[in-house]
């Protein structure tokens, strides 16, 4: 029964959460970074999203040009869960692949088309702060 903890980008700068559990979550599985999913999934009708990225339980990033929902080592000198540490320094990182698949965690989207109700930002940190 896999569970997903969804993070919406918003137009202006603002990212809201939302979690995803059965059934809705049995429709992003098989989804790939760069797809769209309509906003009914999230329970925000009228909406579109586009899935930008995400982490697997163990929070390695997902990257889009790993096929499959698998684990690798690769050799990168910049990019997804790369700082880099001088020019030309090759590092070895683990990252996941491009496909949702249960064991995911964390899937980030971005609108592109918006709904006639608003996304309810999480203001915790403004709240925290008065």
């Amino acid at each position: 029964m896999p569970t997903f903890k969804v993070v919406i980008g918003l137009k202006d700068g603002k990212c809201a959460q939302k979690e995803v559990q059965d059934p809705d979550a049995k429709q992003l599985l098989g989804k790939v970074i760069g797809d769209t999913i309509p906003g009914e999934v999230l329970s925000l009708a009228g909406y579109e999203f586009e899935i930008t990225g995400g982490s697997d339980y163990c929070g390695f990033p997902m990257r889009k040009d790993i096929p499959g929902a698998v684990r690798k080592r690769i050799l990168e000198i910049k990019g997804i869960g790369v700082k880099s540490k001088g020019r030309g320094i090759r590092v070895r990182k683990t990252v996941c692949g491009n496909m949702v698949h249960p064991k995911t965690a964390q899937i980030n989207v971005k609108v592109t088309k918006e709904g006639k109700d608003k996304i309810e930002v999480a203001a915790k940190k403004e709240e925290e702060k008065k």
